[in-house]
């Protein structure tokens, strides 16, 4: 490859040597998704659950040793709950089932939980905001979950397998990757429609791209994660938390728990060298712990930066490719999720030829102003536990807006009118009321609480429709993307008698008015590609 056809072609930066010795292999798939971590992971089920076929490539051997990531928010659980795999999910996690606290003292041995948080007001303790809990599991445990149960879809997963270089050819609407296998020197390509990159912070896709980022850039001091096993089960009994903040002058920082037992992550302030981690752990914890093992101990400093772009052609960047983002607010991995939920509808409508190339451009629109808001409120975040407690800033988002999605998407695969423009959705409170741009709010369908109006739509369109409608079980759309639209009566407290709301495939409402016309308008209007059509926007209620 000479790299002249276009200049969305590169050789990654760090790779290994990709020179070509006469023809390599060459397959094909319709999308191929570099990086197996979780965000990689779930874009494979996500287009599995589409039907697209699917290939991940990830240079590792295997999946994630350390636990990284471990809260999961009940968004994110909502996105597995439709991929048919929240309740393996909520197993894989047993050990840290009901560890929902946090606590604080001089030392592990000294603390104590701090007050559970509720919430107050709107969106309070009477509000359930979702169908699915949210899940405290580590990424180690989650990874091989999310990877055995993408092969099981049908995705080809390929670790050991990394992409050296791309060439982007859009006049044959396609890109062309070459991939070497780091176990046998073996080269090859792969002809694909369209590349997911979620090879993390570091993406050498998006460098190759071009794609700058912007942001605040580092936030706070450099810490250290020192990643410990040690059985402290009887030290934590009946305190158990899921971050623990330690307040002792010579070891400050805060434990978190990985299995509630005898797995545990360490961070605190400064840098490795030079540093008797035993010493310092057993400090911080307050007991002898004769069994205390060191696993790991990584440098690291919370950054906030955001792609400029999402989406360079056919490279689409999602997780940290796209945004890297403090801890506090627990949003990097679940941000990531979500990117890849509303990637994946899109790239199966356009691939299936049920919607516009120009669907995609939504992806930027929407999921990079998103990046934004949970970057951004996570850099806010950067006080210690207790004192979030006992003075929390009142500018803050409400924990449920970023818990369940509530971000309101104000560009995009939209079809708002005036009325809609004029009734954003709050941020410091949590308010859902089915608004434009927004997941539909959560709310049980039957006595037995089993189907929630987050079960309507996914993997395809649906219309929800009060009680007091008149509208057929099914509509269809006008062409030139002709599609037939269930309808779903439905009683919710978010929904006028007489009033309709579009649903997407990711469960965000995309129009809401009264007329069933003027719906399947604005669905034929946003899969060609615009973000209105006459008439589009009309609401009442």
């Amino acid at each position: 490859m000479s790299g002249q056809r276009t200049p969305a072609w590169g050789t990654l930066p760090g790779a290994l040597p990709a020179l070509l010795t006469g023809t390599p292999a060459e397959a094909e798939t319709e999308v191929l998704v570099v990086g197996g971590g979780l965000v990689g992971l779930t874009a494979a089920l996500v287009c599995r659950h589409h039907g697209l076929a699917v290939t991940v490539v990830e240079k590792r051997a295997t999946t994630s040793p350390q636990p990284k990531a471990r809260r999961f928010h009940v968004r994110s659980m909502e996105i597995f709950r439709e991929l048919g795999l929240a309740q393996v999910v909520h197993e894989a996690a047993r050990d840290l089932a009901g560890h929902d606290r946090m606590a604080a003292g001089r030392t592990l041995a000294a603390a104590g939980l701090l007050p559970l948080w509720r919430p107050s007001g709107p969106g309070g303790p009477e509000v359930e905001p979702s169908p699915e809990p949210p899940c405290l599991i580590a990424q180690d445990t989650l990874e091989p979950v999310l990877r055995e149960a993408a092969v099981a879809a049908g995705a080809t997963v390929r670790f050991g397998a990394e992409l050296t270089a791309f060439e982007q050819r859009p006049a044959e609407g396609e890109v062309v990757a070459t991939l070497l296998d780091r176990t046998d020197g073996r080269r090859e390509r792969l002809r694909c429609r369209h590349l997911v990159a979620a090879d993390g912070a570091r993406s050498t896709v998006r460098e190759a791209c071009g794609i700058g980022r912007s942001g605040r850039g580092p936030v706070g001091e450099p810490s250290v994660s020192v990643y410990f096993r040690a059985d402290l089960g009887d030290v934590v009994r009946g305190r158990e938390f899921n971050l623990c903040q330690i307040n002792h002058p010579d070891t400050p920082g805060a434990l978190a728990s990985v299995d509630g037992r005898r797995r545990w992550v360490f961070m605190t302030g400064g840098g490795t060298a030079g540093r008797d981690w035993p010493r310092v752990l057993r400090t911080a914890l307050g007991v002898p712990a004769p069994d205390l093992e060191v696993l790991s101990a990584l440098p690291w400093r919370a950054e906030m930066l955001v792609a400029d772009r999402y989406t360079h052609h056919r490279v689409h960047l999602a997780g940290d490719a796209a945004h890297v983002m403090p801890p506090f607010a627990a949003s990097g991995a679940n941000t990531g999720i979500a990117d890849a939920h509303n990637l994946g509808w899109k790239l199966a409508a356009v691939l299936r030829g049920r919607a516009a190339p120009a669907l995609l451009d939504s992806y930027d629109a929407e999921r990079r102003p998103a990046g934004w808001f949970a970057a951004d409120q996570s850099s806010r975040r950067a006080q210690a536990p207790r004192d979030r407690a006992t003075a929390p800033d009142p500018t803050l988002a409400h924990p449920y807006v970023l818990a369940a999605g509530g971000f309101q998407y104000t560009e995009g695969a939209l079809a708002a009118g005036p009325a809609d423009l004029a009734d954003p959705e709050p941020v410091t409170e949590f308010a859902p009321a089915g608004r434009v741009g927004t997941r539909v709010p959560h709310r049980w369908l039957d006595e037995r609480r089993i189907r929630s109006t987050l079960d309507l739509a996914g993997p395809g369109w649906a219309l929800a429709a009060g009680p007091a409608t008149r509208v057929p079980d099914r509509l269809t759309t006008p062409g030139p993307y002709t599609m037939d639209l269930p309808v779903h009566r439905i009683e919710a407290d978010f929904l006028a008698p007489d009033q309709l709301l579009l649903l997407r495939p990711d469960q965000v409402v995309a129009w809401r008015g009264t007329d069933p016309a003027t719906a399947t308008a604005a669905l034929a209007g946003l899969l060609a590609g615009s973000r209105a059509a006459p008439g589009v926007g009309e609401r009442t209620g």
